[in-house]
């Protein structure tokens, strides 16, 4: 029989795993070419805004559209490749990390507090997915 843990017991141990990152760490990691997933539904990119530089992977489709044995039709990335995720609030994109983490992905991360922690950092957000980014300095000064 297996212990009951609450989900914020099994929350606090998986982030632990992970050595998560702060979102201005991701952008940076992001301009140095790192992959940065966005893991939010569509609405909610929509009601949120859409982080530049971000490939747009759901939840629901996550493992199966990073999986490099798994044939879709988008680019598929190194297991090696440094991945973070980026969920609404930093609590979905936890779990999801740690399921790439057992597909073989060994250098999977996610960003501490979400988009939600993007946007209060000051960091370029778009209003439609084809709109211009701010670069980082007009971001953080403006």
């Amino acid at each position: 029989m297996v212990a009951r843990r609450t989900i914020d017991e099994t929350y606090e141990e998986a982030a632990r795993r992970l050595g998560r990152v702060t979102a201005v760490e991701a952008w940076e990691a992001l301009q140095a070419g790192a992959v940065l997933v966005d893991t939010r539904s569509p609405d909610q990119q929509k009601a949120q805004g859409f982080v530049p530089g971000a490939v747009h992977h759901p939840l629901s489709v996550l493992a199966w559209r990073l999986d490099p044995d798994c044939p879709t039709s988008n680019e598929k990335v190194p297991l090696d490749t440094e991945i973070m995720l980026i969920c609404r609030e930093g609590f979905s994109s936890v779990f999801a990390a740690l399921q790439l983490r057992d597909l073989g992905f060994s250098r999977v991360t996610d960003v501490i507090g979400g988009v939600d922690a993007w946007k209060r950092a000051g960091l370029p957000v778009l209003r439609q997915a084809d709109d211009s980014p701010l670069d980082f300095d007009q971001a953080v000064s403006g």
